[in-house]
């Protein structure tokens, strides 16, 4: 585990006795809980940033995306067209 540094926190007293009962029902001291705790809260927050990164990336690509310059082709039929083919292929 390496090096421990000495910090001294509050908590509430329900905080207290939640931590207590934890740290009872998992064989483990308080300190190791709160330890765990600060290690999934910053796992957590990585993960947040790191989704947070991608998603601004893609709104940029959206961004630089939606102002492309794309042929527009006229379509060789109507929907009318398409509408008698069908009808004629499948009331035979």
């Amino acid at each position: 585990m390496g090096r421990m540094v000495r910090k001294q926190v509050y908590i509430e007293p329900r905080q207290d006795a939640l931590l207590k009962q934890r740290a009872k029902i998992l064989g483990v001291t308080e300190a190791e809980l709160i330890r765990r705790g600060i290690d999934e809260v910053t796992a957590a927050t990585a993960n947040y940033d790191d989704r947070m990164k991608a998603w601004d990336e893609m709104k940029q690509y959206i961004r630089e995306h939606r102002s492309m310059e794309v042929p527009q082709t006229e379509r060789g039929w109507t929907r009318e067209e398409i509408y008698e083919e069908r009808l004629a292929r499948f009331t035979r």
